[in-house]
């Protein structure tokens, strides 16, 4: 199918075509739709595999440093990693297939490893549920007779230990009533009622009833056709660039101001970016968001199984929007189209699923001298690349920004419809808020784990963990010394680290082989500004599953197999494979080859102004220069003054 998912596009207004680049020869980057056929026709005349698999990904296998150093004088090979699965058997088949050789390198088995949820299960899902007996009775005692009013969201089940689903491939679903065409209906949940759908089989495994709770039946929409009355619109603000962009593309290759960056996009991860350098000098090899938890406070019912990873479960990639010009992204964009295998063999294109594009970013650095009444004062930009991806009720807009000041910052800001549940009026209980009469909001996290494969100044990086102190009385006889101490973070085990507000932690990646004009090592200063705090107990089925949210700063030596914080196969998993474990090697990081990897994310007790529609909530962190600049990289930009500024004469005075 070459289409867009259904859902994803955007309705506001219309959209601008971009121009296509053509297929980039570059080994970054990502397989390109006639690559992508000619992987599952390979696939298919393999007789040991047959036609009969399921495709969850198909990906680029990214070739290693080494191979990327000698290229173009030496040839890359083109091998893609394809994830297959069987409609009626359990297991993965883990393959590597050569497109310049037209065969499969390598096929492995992994009769324990469940698939992700395709996009294309979802509706299938519904339908299942929709048409079972025991739901359908279940429904009509609470006063739903026409089914096709109940919408029904597929939810990954966890490994709960729960009788009856060992081994199986299924979701865990909840069910809410639509009372007309494009109302908002998670205003109306029907409390209680969750079906657990077998995939493999292709039934409901069976319903779990909890008791019934009154739906609640007030609309509360967001539609803009269902608003009695709307404010006035604001004047027009145009972000105009009449000369054009500063940016340009070749392929896949970004170059802005003193940047250079690729951008990729897979099918789990969505966005992804490589080989980013300032002025050539290299700072990361890949950078990537690789996992997120989201787990609700609530034991209540069927909601203690909401503990959901939305990478590692469905993939952000085949969930991206196709954005629209003038609603998503504003001014001059370019946009970058998305090609992704489908679950049965297919491309799926998504029409400009990245956008590119320049914002102003305020102030960038400014003096006045009052003794000669001059001023100098410049103003910062930033290069904007995202994507915006629905799972569900959410949506998470990613936004990579590359700044004037050589900062890499990292932003996800969430929105769409918070996960609703039916209470009594009134009585909405501790784990959440009533939101409106009889709805409520749970309490829950989104916890973010994003993992960079560090490169500052080239070969060879350490980690530095920098805390400040307060000087001892006996030095100290003024009561004002404080100082900072920096400690090397040696070993896997002794990287294992957490935030501590006391002493204003943070971590600097360097480079112990490359000196700035002052004899220090250049680095890079990762600033945790958004770290959480997780709640789910660490002994429990979802804790276990989630033991990347336990520290804010995990180091690895690089390892081309370990990509995921909490395993490479997430669903059902019992997280035997996820960092706590990976970390138990405690293989030197000193000066080596390595990958930082930093959870964040939100702590959200729900607010009555989160619906029906949550405005965006942002959470993220910040890469900057530290030592990496021999003075402020900003320093030489070029004094200007903005011409279509204008004086607003807003009062008479």
């Amino acid at each position: 199918m070459d289409t867009v998912p259904a859902g994803t596009a955007a309705t506001c207004c219309s959209t601008t075509a971009a121009a296509r680049p053509v297929a980039p020869p570059h080994p970054l980057d990502p397989l390109t739709p006639a690559e992508l056929r000619r992987v599952v026709a390979i696939i298919r005349a393999d007789a040991t595999l047959g036609e009969r698999l399921l495709f969850e990904t198909v990906e680029l296998m990214e070739p290693d440093k080494a191979a990327l150093s000698a290229w173009p004088a030496q040839p890359v090979p083109r091998i893609a990693r394809a994830n297959l699965f069987h409609a009626r058997e359990n297991g993965v088949w883990r393959l590597l297939v050569s497109l310049d050789e037209g065969k499969v390198l390598r096929a492995e088995h992994r009769p324990d490893a469940r698939p992700l949820i395709q996009i294309e299960q979802f509706l299938e899902v519904e339908g299942i549920v929709r048409a079972d007996p025991r739901f359908i009775e279940a429904c009509r005692r609470r006063g739903v007779e026409d089914m096709e009013k109940v919408c029904v969201d597929p939810w990954s089940a966890g490994n709960f230990g729960v009788a009856g689903e060992e081994g199986r491939y299924l979701v865990h679903t909840f069910a809410w009533l639509r009372l007309r065409e494009h109302e908002n209906f998670y205003a109306h949940p029907i409390e209680g009622l969750n079906a657990v759908v077998d995939l493999k089989a292709g039934t409901v495994l069976r319903v779990d009833d909890y008791g019934d709770v009154p739906i609640p039946m007030a609309e509360v929409n967001y539609d803009h056709r269902f608003q009695a009355e709307t404010r006035d619109p604001y004047k027009p603000l145009d972000v105009v660039q009449p000369e054009g962009v500063s940016f340009t593309m070749e392929g896949n290759l970004l170059r802005w101001d003193r940047w250079s960056v690729r951008i990729g996009f897979n099918a789990r991860e969505a966005l992804t970016l490589h080989d980013i350098r300032y002025v050539e000098r290299p700072i990361l090899h890949r950078a990537s968001l690789v996992e997120m938890v989201v787990p609700y406070g609530s034991p209540e019912n069927g909601h203690f199984r909401k503990n959901v990873f939305d990478v590692g479960e469905y993939g952000l990639g085949k969930l991206a929007n196709s954005l629209k010009l003038g609603c998503d992204c504003l001014g001059t964009i370019q946009y970058l189209d998305a090609h992704l295998g489908t679950m049965t063999g297919g491309v799926m294109t998504i029409e400009n699923a990245v956008c590119i594009h320049e914002e102003d970013a305020g102030l960038l650095w400014k003096h006045w001298d009052f003794r000669t009444n001059r001023a100098e004062v410049r103003r910062a930009r930033k290069l904007v690349i995202s994507c915006i991806c629905t799972v569900g009720n959410y949506e998470y807009a990613l936004y990579w920004y590359l700044h004037t000041d050589g900062a890499i910052q990292f932003e996800v800001k969430a929105t769409g419809i918070i996960n609703t549940a039916a209470c009594l009026p009134g009585q909405p209980g501790k784990y959440g808020r009533e939101v409106s009469p009889g709805v409520v909001g749970q309490i829950h996290q989104h916890i973010f784990c994003a993992r960079l494969e560090m490169a500052v100044d080239g070969a060879g990086n350490s980690v530095v963990e920098c805390n400040t102190y307060a000087e001892e009385a006996a030095a100290n006889p003024h009561g004002n010394a404080f100082y900072e101490q920096e400690t090397t973070l040696r070993t896997e085990l002794e990287a294992c680290r957490r935030i501590e507000p006391a002493t204003m932690r943070y971590w600097k990646v360097v480079n112990p082989n490359r000196r700035n004009h002052v004899g220090g090592a250049t680095g890079y200063k990762l600033e945790p500004t958004h770290c959480v705090t997780p709640f789910v107990r660490e002994d429990s089925p979802s804790g276990r599953r989630a033991a990347f949210t336990r520290n804010h700063l995990w180091v690895t030596a690089f390892h081309p197999e370990e990509r995921y914080p909490a395993g490479e196969y997430m669903n059902h998993s019992d997280g035997h494979d996820d960092l706590s474990e990976l970390v138990k090697q405690d293989r030197p990081i000193e000066n080596a080859d390595l990958v930082v990897w930093h959870s964040f994310g939100l702590h959200h007790p729900v607010r009555l102004e989160d619906f029906p529609v949550q405005p965006c909530i942002s959470t993220g962190f910040r890469l900057m220069p530290s030592g990496f600049f021999d003075r402020n990289p900003g320093i030489d930009l070029a004094p200007g003054t903005n011409a279509a500024s204008r004086h607003a004469k807003a009062c008479c005075s």
